[in-house]
């Protein structure tokens, strides 16, 4: 006994993981049995199980090989608020003539130059255990302590490639505009009312923050670790107002349809008696087709200014492309769908010879005024399921596929269904384009990336990088409750030098 007394001492005044004190942990367990309650050993494997995505959460970040993406660069800044660059952009930009006349000099060319410009952010997620969670952890391994900063460092990077995807600190998107609509007899289960319909633009942030239960992010208002206050914009526009329209039902439905937002990459829509919109959908398309009433809970009155800035973040590619974040236009390529069919919108276009008519679209583009291409294609599962549908078949409906198989009548293996598009081909550079299915991307955008500037002598070592004032850094801090707190942290922007080598194409409709 008097060992077993010293253990336990031993256990709480120096920490020592007694074997002694693990067993008593462990075999706690009774079952009865013929002759009553028998004891029997705690089997616990030691081997603590990460099940969650994790890498193929940060292809960007951290590079994936299997899909021949490479990582993207991390350079150390050298102090400052934010980074700064020049860049020339076209030289002879006013095209004049290059002819001379006997005796005379040449015209004077005009030479196209910017100041560039991007703020550092920190990036930084917290996690914490306390006591007695240590104490319980017996001979778990890795320990609760590993744990908890492993999975705060995990948490930042997942989040940094969210934001080098859809960070939006410099894009407001404004009030919404109002929706249009129209009304119809069939095909929902509306009854007879004025129904009153509003939507809300979305950014990245604000579509995957977004729920039809949980609601829309408007102000976000976040309580610190160190019990500070931190306030920014969840990813939601102005509400737009409100637009009304009679229904006949019992079996009304209605149509809605709101002129595209720059910057936003999904749509909230709320609907209901004039003056209490509720929730209803959520759609990567710029119209919904309301067919019931509206399941969620939260009101449009609740998104009555515009949060769609997170001014605690650095700008992702979508907002790079879609807004001004370095100081002037981007140059890049955005294609929008048209609207099409409300709530079904308009998808990708089989040129019926094995291509698709957007890609072709913007690869021309691209070369036509830039002369680039592009290294691959990222796009979420929904768009990499359209981009097959639309290869690989040769009608517009898909009805007709372009391939054929054959099959040797004397074997028996069976058929190995379902086919995916890999590559596109580039018609205009020659080179061919991987398709990428991205965790990040939204549903109905589509981005083209490239790795590097195609133009020799530029000076651009990397074409997209994070410049970083600080890297991944964790703190332990003081303890002031019986918790361990860690903090993990990273200091950067994610810098650009030449927008117009990327492209996207958004807005499009799911069939």
């Amino acid at each position: 006994m008097a060992n077993l007394v010293q253990d336990l001492i031993d256990q709480v005044v120096i920490g020592a993981k007694s074997r002694i004190l693990d067993d008593l942990q462990k075999a706690d367990t009774f079952s009865g049995g013929i002759n009553g309650q028998q004891l029997v050993w705690y089997d616990l494997d030691e081997s603590v199980r990460y099940l969650y995505p994790f890498e193929e959460q940060i292809p960007l970040v951290a590079g994936n090989a299997k899909k021949g993406i490479p990582a993207l660069p991390r350079v150390p800044a050298r102090g400052g608020n934010a980074t700064h660059w020049k860049t020339v952009t076209a030289i002879n930009a006013s095209n004049i003539s290059g002819g001379v006349a006997r005796g005379q000099r040449g015209g004077t060319i005009v030479v196209d130059t910017h100041d560039m410009s991007a703020a550092f952010k920190s990036l930084g997620l917290e996690a914490s255990i306390d006591f007695e969670t240590r104490y319980e952890e017996g001979e778990l391994d890795p320990d609760n302590i590993s744990t908890a900063v492993q999975s705060a460092l995990r948490s930042v990077l997942i989040y940094e490639e969210k934001c080098a995807i859809f960070g939006n600190s410099s894009l407001a998107l404004g009030t919404t505009p109002t929706p249009a609509l129209s009304a119809s007899t069939t095909g929902g289960s509306l009854a007879t009312q004025t129904l009153s319909v509003i939507a809300v633009a979305l950014t990245g942030e604000g579509y995957y923050g977004s729920s039809v239960a949980g609601g829309v992010p408007g102000q976000v208002s976040r309580t610190n670790a160190d019990r500070t206050t931190a306030t920014y914009g969840g990813g939601s526009a102005r509400a737009s107002a409100a637009q009304t329209v009679s229904v006949t039902g019992p079996t009304g439905s209605v149509a809605a349809t709101v002129a595209r937002v720059s910057g936003a990459v999904a749509y909230a829509w709320f609907w209901g008696a004039p003056g209490s919109e509720a929730l209803g959908a959520i759609t990567t398309i710029n119209s919904v087709q309301i067919t019931a009433p509206a399941a969620g809970t939260q009101l449009a009155s609740a998104l009555s200014a515009d949060n769609s800035q997170n001014a605690l973040v650095f700008d992702g590619i979508l907002t790079q492309m879609m807004g001004q974040s370095f100081g002037a236009a981007s140059g890049s390529y955005v294609g929008v769908q048209p609207a099409g069919t409300a709530g079904i919108g308009t998808g990708l276009t089989t040129d019926g010879n094995g291509g698709i008519v957007e890609f072709d679209a913007i690869l021309k583009d691209r070369w036509d005024n830039y002369k680039l291409g592009f290294d691959r294609i990222l796009c979420n599962s929904q768009e990499a399921i359209n981009i097959n549908k639309k290869a690989l078949n040769g009608s517009p409906g898909g009805a007709t596929s372009l391939f054929r198989f054959q099959l040797d009548a004397d074997k028996s293996e069976g058929v190995v269904a379902g086919s995916r598009v890999v590559a596109y081909h580039n018609k205009f550079t020659g080179r061919d384009l991987d398709v990428v299915v991205h965790p990040w991307v939204p549903p109905g955008t589509i981005v083209f990336w490239s790795d590097r500037v195609p133009y020799a002598l530029s000076n651009v070592a990397n074409i997209i990088q994070f410049k970083v004032r600080q890297g991944y850094y964790q703190i332990q801090w003081p303890l002031a409750t019986r918790q361990y707190q860690y903090g993990v942290y990273v200091d950067e922007v994610l810098q650009n030098f030449f927008t117009p080598a990327f492209g996207m194409i958004t807005n499009i409709g799911n069939e």
